[in-house]
């Protein structure tokens, strides 16, 4: 009797084991936007292509890469990271995917295929932006022209290599959903909001990170002392900004032209920000950002 209720409990545990096990191995859920009834607007999506820091990143400039032909090194604590293609080329690239391919990638992290991206793509923070937005995008990416050649693969360590273990990772880091108003708060502030948060990912790289590439929760904006490539990050929230003397319209400067208060230039990833986003943003956006720094 005893041993037929250890053989019972051993298997309970089991299944429970098993059930955390595909939890944590499938990641949170996640609801699939239906954005088939949206028209795309090109030009916007252009537009949000810079905000979000599309051409930055997936443009290897350097080695006079094809524009958004991938391969541009990220490197990180976990290792290097290569952004890939994603020009219309259908093979190299994302010509073969529909709207739906698009939206679950940027949204949820996943490619085609269903498995998971490494969050070096920051899903995390695009999960924020609206639905409208999700379809201007993809509706412009799609009259990028092809070009061909894929980034090289991921140069990751073992277990960070491991792409089921990124299920994991979402459940621990991972809060999927577009972003909702705060009545509470000005339109401006909400806009800044968004975008600090959403498309234009500030906090993503201005924020320190755990020891499992998690962001650190309650220390949004308070700088990262190993940022992307290597770098240091500054603080941009209220209180770092207003002691180096920064204010609003010091900020919209910056973003605009890379000069800082003092009269130098933000250079490293700060300078091809501002080079391939920021620097193309509208005076309101840029507002509403240093609106929002501030407010913090």
């Amino acid at each position: 009797m005893r041993r037929r209720k250890i053989w019972i409990l051993l298997i309970v545990l089991l299944a429970v084991g098993s059930g955390i096990f595909f939890v944590m191995i499938s990641g949170p859920s996640i609801a699939e936007r239906n954005l088939e009834g949206l028209k795309g607007d090109a030009k916007r999506g252009s537009y949000i292509a810079r905000l979000a820091g599309c051409i930055a990143c997936h443009t290897n400039s350097k080695a006079g890469g094809g524009f958004l032909a991938g391969g541009a090194p990220i490197k990180t604590p976990f290792g290097t990271f290569f952004a890939p293609n994603i020009t219309s080329h259908p093979d190299d690239g994302i010509g073969k995917w529909s709207l739906q391919d698009f939206s679950r990638a940027v949204t949820a992290g996943l490619r085609p295929d269903g498995a998971h991206y490494f969050p070096v793509f920051l899903y995390p923070n695009y999960t924020r932006m609206s639905d409208q937005d999700i379809t201007d995008l993809w509706v412009a990416m799609k009259t990028v022209p092809p070009v061909s050649g894929k980034a090289p693969d991921h140069q990751v360590s073992f277990p960070f290599n491991q792409r089921f273990l990124l299920g994991g990772w979402k459940t621990l880091f991972f809060s999927p959903g577009v972003y909702k108003t705060d009545p509470t708060k000005s339109d401006i502030l909400n806009r800044g909001k968004y975008i600090v948060n959403g498309p234009a990912h500030c906090v993503a790289c201005h924020s320190p990170i755990n020891a499992f590439g998690g962001r650190d929760f309650g220390h949004e904006l308070e700088g990262n002392s190993n940022g992307p490539n290597g770098e240091k990050v500054p603080a941009i929230n209220a209180k770092s900004l207003k002691k180096n003397g920064w204010t609003k319209a010091d900020i919209v400067f910056a973003l605009r032209t890379a000069a800082t208060p003092k009269g130098d230039a933000l250079g490293g990833t700060m300078g091809e920000v501002i080079r391939d986003s920021t620097a193309w943003l509208s005076d309101s956006d840029l507002q509403a950002i240093a609106e929002y720094l501030m407010s913090k």
